[in-house]
């Protein structure tokens, strides 16, 4: 819509046709959003862990839609390392030949759509969560690259989650997140 109002020589019926599918789509993704909220209603358990998921700092609707729909069909007896491996956010060590002192690295071999459900809530949470900005301050002050802390920060939030969904609690980041980053930030 940006780039058709930029220039003088659009033909106004085209930004009217735009305008029109960009309201379509608008009504699409409401209607897709009624019929999310409509599932979890009708399952006391969905949304039992909706509640306690959506109580997290940067969880909003979408995020916990997306976060739950691959949660949920996990078997509950799975591990807090085995979710975040699930997900792709584990540290993967490269120990092949000559390269035995790099770095670890992010694995990214797990379920991608999980990943990018937690990039946003983790960014929010950086802003607006006193633990967490204070965790992702002293990772960034220890050396880390600025994504690598991010990284750290989606993988706690996702193990939380994962405790929230386990323990039937709602989220708390001060008992995820130590009050002693408070203390060094």
């Amino acid at each position: 819509m940006h780039a058709l109002q930029a220039t003088e020589t659009t033909s106004a019926m085209l930004i009217e046709d735009e305008e029109e599918a960009i309201a379509m789509f608008g009504r699409r993704i409401e209607r897709f959003r009624r019929a999310g909220r409509d599932i979890i209603a009708s399952c006391p358990i969905l949304q039992e862990q909706f509640d306690h998921m959506v109580a997290a700092p940067g969880m909003g609707e979408v995020s916990t839609f997306a976060v739950l729909a691959e949660l949920t069909t996990l078997p509950v007896t799975l591990k807090s390392p085995q979710i975040s491996r699930y997900a792709g956010l584990d540290v993967r060590l490269t120990q092949s030949g000559t390269s035995i002192d790099k770095p670890g690295r992010l694995s990214k071999g797990g379920n991608a759509y999980l990943r990018s459900a937690m990039f946003m809530p983790a960014m929010s949470a950086i802003r607006c969560d006193p633990y967490v900005k204070a965790f992702y301050d002293v990772l960034v002050g220890r050396g880390k690259r600025k994504m690598q802390a991010i990284c750290a920060v989606m993988r706690k939030y996702l193990t939380g989650l994962w405790a929230c969904i386990r323990a039937g609690e709602d989220f708390d980041t001060a008992k995820l997140f130590s009050e002693k980053h408070l203390l060094k930030a």
